[in-house]
């Protein structure tokens, strides 16, 4: 797949993903902005309220029926976190039009209603509507409550937090509830005007369509749209690794503790590192899996995370309190297994298998592809699948033992019950 990308406009760039496999075509719009605690909670609102209607179409009966007209054509907002920036906007699914009857054009009023949808908000005196953003807030709260129900969910953030403390990196997705709770209707509008006119917006399309007819299709479609003090997209910061481990208990009304264990890394080897963590707990076939879960049984659940953007690993687990220590100190066993290289024959290409398959079929789903490629930029990284692909092929042992020596304990956290259970 010959995949381009080109800018069409003041901090608007297109993403092009030319194929032919499937039966839909997709177009993504993102807003992608530094992931900040004073307007996480309004930017992850706003899709939600505008996603609610536009001028032509001014609520969601309406705005269906159009979507219906558009032989079932599907448009959802999406806030997603990627390395330290927010991205906010919409996925619009649609018939591939050799597909429909006629071959009546289907791309270009998507794109329209895309562009209505960011452009063209229905609005009152200047300002949302009330029970829009009234009815949207709560959803927002709901979904950010729903985090701490969910304890495994809630504990990994919670590492995230302390861990990274200061950074950008430790801000939730969706803001906070107590900020959340504050937006008012006058507040959200002053955030959507200033997100359209100074977030790059990144769009993405995966079809069988003509580049140079996409292009016009979302010009034409994005005309109105403010370009003002456009900001750039950085790299997220590396991570100051702690000489001491930070310690964190936490107590909660919970019957099963949850054990969170953060690590820095310092090599920027992002292969070595990857290999190196599926190899510790990043695939069923880990050592974390296969050791402390299944022939030890200390965690109801054990796996890692390569957070590549930052340079981080992080450990999550579901445990029995009382095993908080001897888990701890096994989960070290079992990485500093991985730093020496005492690995079986079969780890190193089994983990090289497990990522290059997820590589591979990476382009079996177009959502897939769009949210892969909408990491790339927001994190400013150029590679394609096939050019990490390519390294993993490469990479040595030795490559993987040195990146993983520099890996060290950061911050623990430590999730446990009282009296009261859930």
């Amino acid at each position: 797949m010959k995949t381009s990308r080109t800018q069409i406009a003041d901090g608007v760039y297109l993403t092009y993903l030319p194929t032919r496999k499937f039966k839909t075509g997709l177009l993504s719009a993102q807003f992608v902005t530094p992931l900040r605690k004073e307007t996480a909670s309004a930017y992850a609102l706003l899709p939600a309220v505008l996603r609610r209607g536009t001028v032509c179409y001014p609520d969601m009966g309406l705005l269906s029926a159009e979507l219906d007209r558009l032989y079932g054509a599907q448009i959802s907002y999406t806030v997603r976190k990627k390395g330290e920036s927010q991205c906010m906007g919409f996925v619009a699914s649609f018939i591939d039009e050799s597909f429909v009857p006629g071959g009546e054009r289907l791309l270009e009023p998507v794109a329209s209603l895309l562009g209505e949808l960011i452009c063209e908000p229905v609005t009152r005196s200047g300002r949302f509507l009330p029970a829009y953003v009234e009815g949207e807030r709560e959803n927002l709260v709901d979904a950010i409550r729903g985090i701490r129900n969910d304890k495994r969910d809630y504990a990994d953030l919670r590492l995230l937090q302390e861990m990274c403390t200061g950074e950008r990196y430790g801000i939730s997705r969706l803001g906070d509830e107590q900020s959340a709770r504050k937006l008012s209707v006058a507040k959200l509008y002053a955030g959507y005007t200033e997100l359209i006119s100074s977030a790059r917006l990144e769009l993405f399309y995966c079809g069988s369509a003509a580049m140079e007819r996409v292009e016009q299709a979302l010009l034409e479609a994005l005309s109105a749209l403010p370009r003002e003090r456009v900001r750039e997209i950085f790299p997220p910061e590396k991570h100051p690794a702690r000489k001491t481990p930070r310690e964190v208990t936490e107590t909660l009304d919970v019957t099963q503790g949850k054990l969170g264990m953060g690590f820095s890394c310092g090599s920027d080897d992002a292969t070595g590192l990857l290999l190196g963590n599926t190899i510790f707990g990043g695939s069923s076939n880990s050592k974390l899996f296969l050791n402390v879960r299944e022939k030890l049984s200390l965690c109801y659940y054990a796996s890692s995370v390569y957070h590549r953007s930052k340079g981080l690993i992080t450990v999550s687990s579901g445990i029995e309190f009382e095993d908080v220590e001897q888990a701890r100190d096994e989960i070290l066993t079992q990485l500093k297994m991985v730093q020496e290289g005492r690995l079986e024959d079969w780890e190193l290409e089994g983990a090289r298998s497990t990522l290059l398959n997820s590589y591979t079929t990476l382009g079996d789903s177009q959502a897939r592809l769009e949210n892969f490629y909408l990491g790339q930029l927001a994190t400013a990284s150029e590679q394609t699948p096939e050019d990490q692909a390519a390294e993993l092929r490469e990479a040595t042992l030795e490559q993987v033992l040195a990146a993983m020596n520099t890996v060290s304990l950061d911050t623990v956290y430590f999730l446990k019950g009282n009296e009261v259970t859930e």
